[in-house]
């Protein structure tokens, strides 16, 4: 049976759905009540609440663990649910980390999850790690603007990241769960293209066939928008990335070619699957 934490979000779904339809046992994790495929188990359950752990966890072979948001604040002490997956029996952890482990690793998140990391390496399991960039899916974002005022609102608006559609980030986890090859791979994940905020924009009003405007946000702006949904360290570190990212956060990985034996999916193609979320 395989464990899918963060079921319910932008990469737990289409991954919860690849297996399924791999034909995989599998336990659909979420802290709140939700639909999965048929065939799912669902469990709500919030992993930073120790006690939830080990009725999640019985009788699981593998785990897929995405990190809630307030696990990654300073002192919460993510890397203990690693144990508690050897403990509980779970052989292979294929774990969402960030790109930011790498370009930006004293940042207090990135420090959080490299700790995280460590554990995972030494605990004698099976593992593997992936290091996405920005997510496409950050654009959900702008949706509400998009639709009451025809507006996106960003910082850095001509500064550019190769974005990553969470549905490769998925099928790439569906791989090291189910693939051996991939046992002890770390992959890093990005679009194929470094593209902006004004060209994201460009992007969405395209595909609704009408006019958006790009409106700039000062840094401290979208701080104060952002930190209503994650840490503040979090926020700081992700504005950090996007305000004046580094060669190696700008750089078209390959390893989504590697494992998926195909390109990445370009921003317009995740724009194409969601635009209802923009109408």
């Amino acid at each position: 049976m395989i464990v899918v934490t963060g079921a319910t979000g932008n990469v737990g779904r289409p991954l919860t759905q690849a297996l399924a339809e791999a034909g995989r046992q599998v336990t659909a994790v979420s802290r709140h009540a939700a639909a999965v495929p048929d065939g799912v188990r669902h469990l709500a359950a919030d992993l930073a609440e120790p006690a939830v752990l080990e009725p999640v966890l019985a009788g699981a072979k593998a785990l897929f663990l995405l990190l809630p948001g307030d696990l990654h604040a300073a002192g919460a002490g993510p890397a203990s649910i690693i144990g508690e997956a050897a403990a509980c029996g779970v052989r292979r952890v294929v774990l969402l980390s960030s790109q930011g482990v790498a370009t930006r690793p004293f940042g207090p998140t990135r420090i959080a999850l490299r700790g995280v990391e460590d554990v995972l390496r030494e605990s004698g399991l099976e593992w593997a790690v992936l290091r996405p960039g920005g997510f496409a899916s950050n654009a959900l974002w702008w949706a509400e603007s998009v639709r009451a005022r025809q507006v996106v609102a960003a910082p850095f608006g001509d500064v550019g990241v190769p974005v990553v559609d969470p549905a490769d980030i998925a099928e790439v986890a569906a791989a090291c769960l189910l693939d051996d090859r991939h046992t002890g791979g770390v992959y890093e994940l990005t679009g194929p293209e470094v593209i902006t905020p004004r060209r994201q924009a460009e992007a969405i009003a395209a595909a609704l066939g009408s006019p958006v405007r790009f409106d700039d946000l000062t840094r401290d702006e979208a701080k104060a928008a952002m930190s209503q949904s994650m840490p503040a360290e979090l926020a700081e570190d992700t504005l950090d990335i996007l305000g004046s990212p580094s060669p190696a956060e700008l750089r078209v990985s390959p390893d989504v070619q590697q494992v998926l034996g195909r390109a990445p999916r370009p921003f317009a193609d995740w724009v194409a699957r969601n635009i209802a979320a923009f109408r």
